[in-house]
């Protein structure tokens, strides 16, 4: 969602459409109505996400994840500003813990585990590796006891470039723990492996959540149709009803 990433869209025919703070103000509402104490914020970037909530005027507490070490520097500096936004330490969550090679992009907010697909390339250079980096993996399992207390309710953002399946796959025990989460979900894969959005929402919804809000993403000017979006899933009771 940040600028380098719209730029890079528009140069092969693409649109970014920048949900209104509307929007915002909405997911706001929602984790307040849940009772939200602590936001994960999975595939920080440079903390956008972050700024958009707290635009929308929510001012709960944060704890950010980024692996990339110059983008990680970054993200550190905007949290600093912000005494409810803590940034752990520069990491990838994924499906195990160990170490990976993390493709760095030329557009920082496109660097991910898994390749960008081959038409991707072809039409935008620019998206092509930088270089990789060795990136610490955790899981979410294996950390959240570090970021969310007993008494906390817990909202997870994941938006890792097509690696959503695999932070998912490392936090089977976390989601009961959670009170809802939002996942950026592809109509068109970009990346090499990625899931498309109707795995990932049938997953999600088995898991005890319902699809309770979306946020418009990346729209194809030439082909008329969106490529991705976001999806807010809110846990359901034992009884279906959203609590």
């Amino acid at each position: 969602m940040a600028r380098p990433f719209r730029k890079l869209l528009r140069r092969f025919g693409l649109d970014y459409v920048k949900a209104p703070i509307a929007h915002w103000q909405r997911i706001a509402a929602m984790l307040d109505n849940a009772g939200v104490t602590v936001l994960l914020d999975v595939g920080a970037n440079e903390g956008q996400y972050v700024g958009y909530l707290r635009a929308a005027g929510w001012t709960g507490r944060v704890v950010s994840f980024e692996p990339v070490t110059a983008v990680h520097a970054k993200l550190m500096a905007n949290a600093a500003r912000d005494a409810a936004w803590e940034v752990a330490p520069a990491m990838a969550l994924g499906a195990e813990e160990g170490a990976a090679e993390i493709i760095v992009s030329q557009e920082t907010d496109m660097s991910s585990l898994l390749p960008l697909r081959d038409e991707i390339l072809r039409v935008s250079p620019s998206s092509a590796a930088a270089g990789t980096e060795r990136v610490t993996v955790r899981t979410l399992d294996g950390v959240i006891a570090d970021y969310v207390g007993e008494g906390d309710r817990a909202f997870l953002k994941i938006d890792t470039q097509g690696y959503e399946r695999a932070v998912l796959d490392g936090a089977a025990k976390s989601l009961p723990r959670l009170a809802g989460l939002q996942v950026e979900l592809s109509l068109t894969p970009l990346y090499e492996g990625e899931d498309d959005w109707r795995a990932l929402v049938d997953r999600i919804e088995a898991a005890g959540f319902a699809l309770s809000f979306v946020l418009p993403g990346y729209y194809d000017r030439h082909l008329k149709r969106m490529l991705q979006f976001d999806g807010v899933f809110m846990r359901r009771d034992q009884n279906g009803q959203l609590k």
